[in-house]
């Protein structure tokens, strides 16, 4: 096994111990670790991303049911739209991009390097979110919540075509949308997003499954790994201050994704 191959490995080990440690934004390292050190290409390490957010996300949701911090009425309501739109992006959308989109001069935008541009984009809006502290929190309770079912469906359907686009759960969109569009709190906001992440990474997945040569072996034992993670995280969580790791986390994809925008355009 090569070095990239190890280092791989303990990647996705990593991505569930930031998941457990600080409850969301390890998903966003899933596809540079894919791309880099298992030199998976960019749409099948997006999809392979789904699959290993989706099921990492599915664990996270049973441990905050056990806490009452999922508003069941909430993700469905917001739940329907991403998944529609997730779907159709990874079953119809990416297959019909063009692996060379435009040429200017000596420089071909290709369609690996578009997604992975439009991906440091993407780890650079969470990292802002990561580092930035959330002041808004509401304390209404579930059974005063009243939804804005328009806005509510647009957010759910943006979120659902970057979920398909960049293979990431969009959690730094999604728990601002719960929190001031579902009136959720905060807890309860990221408690939510997860059931609303693994629904839709995994319904998007699907979408995958007819267009793409799936590895299931390799991607099984990827995403077991990572769940040891989530249980590892969970446990020091209890030792860790989270907050503070999710700053730290938070400036570490800041300049992952600079670097990503760097290796890949010059």
């Amino acid at each position: 096994m090569e070095i990239s191959q190890v280092l791989g490995y303990f990647g996705a080990l990593l991505i569930g111990l930031v998941l457990g440690l600080i409850g969301g934004g390890g998903s966003i390292l899933t596809v540079p670790i894919l791309v880099y050190l298992m030199f998976i290409n960019p749409v099948t390490a997006t999809a392979y991303s789904l699959f290993v957010v989706g099921v990492s996300s599915v664990f996270g949701t049973f441990q905050n049911i056990k806490k009452g911090l999922v508003d069941f009425r909430t993700a469905i309501v917001f739940a329907i739209p991403a998944f529609i739109a997730v779907y159709l992006t990874r079953k119809f959308l990416v297959p019909a991009i063009p692996s060379e989109i435009f040429t200017i001069g000596d420089f071909t935008l290709t369609k690996n390097v578009a997604i992975m541009v439009f991906f440091a984009i993407v780890m650079l809006l969470a990292s802002i979110s990561m580092i930035k502290e959330r002041k808004v929190t509401t304390d209404v309770s579930s059974e005063d919540v009243k939804f804005n079912y328009p806005l509510i469906t647009i957010e759910g359907f943006v979120v659902g075509v970057l979920t398909g686009i960049v293979g990431a759960g969009g959690g730094f969109l999604i728990i601002p949308a719960l929190v001031l569009l579902a009136k959720l709190p905060m807890k309860k906001a990221v408690g939510t997003s997860l059931l609303i992440i693994a629904v839709k990474s995994l319904i998007g997945f699907i979408g995958d499954i007819e267009n793409l040569d799936i590895d299931w072996a390799f991607l099984l034992i990827f995403t077991a790994i990572s769940v040891v993670g989530i249980f590892i995280g969970t446990y020091l969580s209890n030792f860790i201050n989270g907050k503070k790791l999710k700053k730290g986390f938070g400036s570490f994809v800041l300049i992952m994704g600079v670097y990503i925008i760097l290796k890949e355009l010059l």
